[in-house]
C-alpha cells in the first residue's frame, strides 16, 4: 500500500482521488484503445476516468498516461513509445521472450501488467503455469499484431498479396469521424473503441483459457507419451479428433527441446474412423514434414488396401498430407510404413495441406 501511494505521488495524484488514465485527444488508434481497456481490467484501475489531452499539466495530474508524454519510466506508469529515444520489444524488456517487434503503448501495458490482468481474469496465482502459458499466447496471438501495425511494421518482406482491412486495428480506426463529417468530435468513438477491443481481448482470453490450453495439455500429454505408440518416438496419437495440435506441436518441439522432429499424427475422426497425417513443416506451412507414399496418394479403399498391404485403408489424400484407415492398428501400420520411406522420398513442391482442409 505504502509503494501504491508513493508512485501514486509521483504521478501528481493523492490516495482517495479519483484514478485518472491519461491519453491523447484527437484521432486514436488501437494500441491506446488497448492500453486503457487492459488497465481497467485491474481492480486498481476498474473506475478510473480516461482523460484524453495533450497538456502536459492536465497529464501530471494521472495516475498512468500512454500513448502521449514523451517518456517511457514505468516507475512514474509512464508509457509512450513515440519518442525517438524508445527502441524497446518485449524481449527487450524481458530477456526470457523471444518477440523483438518494437512495442507500442499496448505492449507496453501487456508487458508490466499483462501477468496480473490474466491472474485477475483467471482466479490463477500470478506466477503459476497456466498464467505463463496464456501471457505468451495472448502476446504472440494477439497484442503483438496490434503493436507491429501501429509501429508501421510489416507482417513479410515485399509487396502483400492482398490487402487486410478487417484488423482490430483497422475497425478501431473506423470508429474515428469519417474526414467530412461536420461533427469532428472523437470522444464517443473512443469510448466505443475501448469497449470493442475489450470485448475482443476477453473473447481471446476465454478461447485460450477453453480451447487453447485444453489443447496444449492433450498433446503435451501425447509427446510424453509418444514411445508407447512407436518405437520411432516420431509419432504421436492424440485420442480424440478436432484437437488443434499443429501450432502447440512447433511451440513444444522448442519448449522440450525434443531430439528430434515430430513426423506423423495419429487421431480418430468422429465417425469412428483413424486418420494418420503429417506433421507440416512450419506452423503456417502446407509442406509436409513427411508425407504418406507416393504410389498410396489419391487411391481409396480396396486399390489402396491392395497396393499397400494394410487392410482397411479407406483413403490417401492426393498430396499425401493424410490418410485414413478404419483402425487404430491400420493408421499406425500406414504410419510405420510410412516412416520405412524416410530418406528415399523428401517432400516435393506442392506436397502438402491444401487449404481449407484439416
Amino acid at each position: 500500500m505504502r509503494r501504491a501511494a508513493l508512485l501514486m505521488a509521483a504521478a501528481g495524484t493523492v490516495p482517495g482521488a479519483a484514478v485518472r488514465i491519461g491519453t491523447h485527444d484527437g484521432a486514436f488508434h488501437c494500441d491506446e484503445a488497448l492500453a486503457c481497456a487492459l488497465l481497467r481490467l485491474l481492480p486498481r484501475f476498474r473506475d478510473a476516468e480516461v482523460l484524453r489531452t495533450r497538456d502536459p499539466q492536465r497529464l501530471a495530474q494521472c495516475e498512468v498516461v500512454v500513448d502521449v508524454g514523451g517518456e517511457y519510466d514505468p516507475e512514474r506508469h509512464r508509457y509512450d513509445h513515440h519518442q525517438r529515444s524508445f527502441t524497446h520489444s518485449m524481449r527487450s524488456l524481458r530477456p526470457d521472450k523471444p518477440w523483438s517487434t518494437k512495442l507500442s503503448s499496448a505492449g507496453l501495458i501487456y508487458c508490466h501488467f499483462g501477468s496480473q490482468i490474466l491472474a485477475e481474469l483467471l482466479g490463477q496465482p500470478e506466477d503459476g503455469p497456466v498464467v505463463a502459458a496464456l501471457y505468451d499466447q495472448l502476446y504472440e496471438g494477439f497484442v503483438e499484431e496490434i503493436d507491429a501495425i501501429d509501429n508501421g511494421i510489416a507482417q513479410a518482406e515485399g509487396e502483400p498479396r492482398y490487402a487486410l482491412s478487417s484488423t482490430l486495428s483497422a475497425r478501431v480506426g473506423r470508429l474515428n469521424p469519417r474526414w467530412n463529417d461536420p461533427d469532428q468530435d472523437t470522444e464517443a468513438g473512443f469510448r466505443r473503441a475501448m469497449e470493442l477491443v475489450q470485448s475482443e481481448f476477453l473473447e481471446r482470453v476465454d478461447h485460450c483459457y477453453r480451447s487453447w490450453l485444453p489443447a496444449r495439455e492433450l498433446v503435451l500429454e501425447s509427446i510424453r507419451r509418444r514411445f508407447e505408440v512407436d518405437g520411432s518416438g516420431v509419432v504421436l496419437e492424440l485420442p480424440q479428433g478436432g484437437c488443434p495440435w499443429r501450432e502447440h506441436i512447433f511451440r513444444l518441439e522448442r519448449e522440450l527441446a525434443l531430439p528430434q522432429p515430430l513426423l506423423l499424427v495419429l487421431f480418430p475422426d468422429r465417425g469412428g474412423q483413424w486418420r494418420v497425417q503429417s506433421v507440416p513443416t512450419g506452423p503456417h506451412s502446407f509442406q509436409s514434414r513427411l508425407p504418406l507414399p507416393e504410389p498410396w496418394r489419391g487411391l481409396r479403399d480396396e486399390a489402396l488396401a491392395q497396393l499397400s498391404g494394410i487392410p482397411g485403408c479407406v483413403f490417401v489424400h492426393a498430396t499425401g498430407f493424410i490418410g485414413g484407415n478404419r483402425t487404430r492398428e491400420g493408421a499406425l501400420e500406414m504410419a510405420r510404413r510410412t516412416l520405412e520411406q524416410r530418406g528415399t522420398e523428401e517432400a516435393p513442391p506442392g506436397t502438402g495441406t491444401p487449404k481449407g482442409t484439416l
